[in-house]
């Protein structure tokens, strides 16, 4: 039997045919998660994008489903038992990494601080600056995002040390890499912290009042992993008594951020709506349908696939 291509993707131009050519024998269907029938998610053999997850216990005949973002948490035991799984892994690498030096330079410069007296016509001098050059940057999460924020920090002077759960040698863009259990030593150590940790058991507040504590006076704290990863009352707490120079948060628990939390009147914090990976670059959406296809060639090959979850 052929096989069955659910495409979700936001394809352009073109690209359809890309796809049709790595596979000619397979029934291709293309279409939007948003209007996806009962019946082609029925049929469906292999599945592109991102149906919604309660949607998947439709498709009875799937044997592989790539979701297109990078996180795969959403899915967890809504799959059909035996199906293979991949995620798109590494293709928001550099619109998240991009976002979070923007956010660490706008805190770095106090620009935060001066658009509020843009906003009431006050020429306000904020005091002194900081830069990153010559400073230790400590990423918790030495992946694709993590090594890629790492090397624009490196560009800029930072020395830069990854975390992640096993290490097996030297990570792009670190000059230093350990596993997750050197976090208490190494955080007294940084002028920056940034988290771009997935959602899992063992990263569920890992940033609590205690490791918040350990943190220079002056550090700057950047997250846009997962939310969960955070105590977030805590660093409201910490932040309204002085501690830290700034922070940045993306990802928020829960989202949409509710009216009543902390955070929103905190000092020195910048917050931004989940935004920072998406489709919102080209070359975000461009690397998610090339992942797709390298994937697809190598089902149809038996060969293993990439970002296997």
């Amino acid at each position: 039997m052929s096989e069955y291509i659910l495409n979700l993707l936001p394809l352009k131009e073109g690209e359809r045919e890309e796809f049709k050519a790595i596979a000619p024998d397979a029934v291709h269907v293309f279409a939007r998660s948003s209007t996806v029938t009962p019946e082609q998610l029925a049929a469906a053999t292999v599945i592109f994008g991102w149906p919604r997850p309660e949607k998947m216990k439709e498709a009875a005949h799937l044997k592989w489903f790539q979701t297109m973002w990078a996180g795969a948490d959403e899915y967890a035991g809504m799959l059909p038992e035996g199906v293979l799984f991949t995620s798109s892994s590494g293709s928001n690498s550099r619109s998240v990494a991009e976002h979070m030096l923007t956010c660490l330079l706008a805190l770095c410069r106090r620009l935060p601080a001066y658009q509020d007296s843009q906003r009431v016509r006050q020429w306000k001098d904020e005091g002194p600056m900081k830069t990153i050059m010559g400073g230790t940057v400590l990423v918790a999460g030495a992946g694709h995002v993590g090594s890629d924020f790492a090397k624009l920090c490196q560009g800029l002077g930072a020395r830069t040390v990854g975390l992640k759960r096993t290490v097996r040698g030297p990570a792009e863009g670190f000059d230093e890499v350990y596993p997750m259990d050197r976090l208490d030593e190494l955080l007294p150590q940084a002028d920056v912290v940034a988290l771009v940790l997935p959602h899992s058991p063992e990263t569920a507040g890992l940033m609590d009042a205690r490791r918040i504590a350990l943190m220079k006076e002056d550090a700057i704290l950047i997250s846009a992993g997962r939310g969960t990863v955070l105590d977030q009352n805590a660093l409201a707490e910490a932040m309204g008594a002085g501690k830290l120079w700034g922070a940045a948060l993306d990802v928020t628990d829960p989202e949409p951020l509710p009216p009543d939390s902390p955070l929103w009147d905190t000092p020195r914090l910048l917050l931004t709506p989940h935004v920072a990976g998406g489709m919102r670059l080209e070359i975000t959406r461009r690397k998610c349908v090339e992942l797709a296809q390298e994937n697809l060639r190598r089902y149809l090959a038996g060969e293993e696939l990439v970002n296997r979850v």
